[in-house]
């Protein structure tokens, strides 16, 4: 069909489509307000991640992280403001619509399958994002599902465990098995929940050296109190306070701001409970 003869309305579908393929910015928030009753539990946010950057958002309890999250990943709408994934708008999509466009989550409360192994976990993840996810087949040797599940365990550090049922991991075995979970299907940027809660020291240096060396492409914001790690794999620094932005920066601008200290920090590193 000519292009003169197309629709309007399919020729900007497709521009836009277009602008969104080719967009500096992962994510685009834009005066993002969630109101529960009278309740504001964020206000007015605006943010800018662009394509591969990592960003910390940082705050105590109550600050609106979580609810930041859900406003971005779909779980809720937002009262006012707008979302742009990848320069298209998605603020009144669907959470599957979000991801189909390559974003992924993980959550404080681990979404795993206990009576399955590490392998057949990472497997089936892969397959859900595939396009034979409804294919009754088994497996072949060689189905490239299957080699790139191996690749997803091997990054994780869980190579050595992977014949083994979830329900006898370690709780950080298991946060890092989320990250998997969270890599299959190619996202292009991917949301970290507080993935640090519960870890021992050793735990949360292998979560950090998991994080920094995740493929560069792809991009991630992490929510997280302990600001050790979150400092450690952040580019740039979102302080939510009261709902509201509080501060931005580097990790390095954000740990020696004064108002950030007094807030925040305290006498030590963590942000308070």
């Amino acid at each position: 069909m000519p292009t003169e003869a197309r629709p309007a309305a399919a020729r900007a579908g497709a521009a836009e489509r277009l602008g969104a393929a080719g967009s500096g910015n992962a994510l685009e928030l834009r005066g993002v307000t969630k109101l529960f009753g009278a309740l504001a539990a964020i206000s007015d946010v605006t943010m800018t991640v662009t394509a591969g950057e990592r960003r910390a958002v940082l705050g105590s309890n109550g600050a609106g992280k979580t609810t930041l999250f859900n406003c971005v990943t779909g779980d809720f709408l937002p009262s006012s403001g707008t979302i742009r994934l990848f320069g298209e708008e998605v603020t009144r999509f669907p959470a599957h619509e979000r991801i189909r466009r390559g974003l992924r989550r993980t959550y404080q409360i681990s979404l795993l399958f206990g009576g399955l192994s590490v392998a057949d976990n990472v497997y089936l993840a892969c397959r859900g994002v595939s396009r034979g996810r409804f294919s009754l087949l088994r497996p072949r040797r060689g189905d490239p599902l299957l080699t790139r599940s191996e690749e997803l365990i091997e990054a994780v550090r869980l190579a050595e465990v992977q014949g083994r049922l979830v329900s006898e991991l370690s709780y950080g075995q298991q946060r890092q098995l989320e990250i998997a979970l969270a890599l299959a299907g190619a996202p292009r940027l991917i949301l970290f929940d507080e993935p640090a809660a519960g870890l021992s020291p050793t735990e949360r240096a292998e979560l950090v050296a998991i994080l920094a060396n995740m493929p560069a492409q792809i991009g991630f914001v992490i929510i997280e109190h302990d600001m050790d790690v979150a400092l450690r794999v952040a580019q740039r620094v979102t302080m939510l306070h009261n709902g509201r932005v509080f501060k931005e920066g580097t990790p390095a601008e954000i740990e020696d701001d004064p108002q950030v200290q007094e807030l925040y920090l305290g006498d030590g590193r963590h942000a308070h409970a």
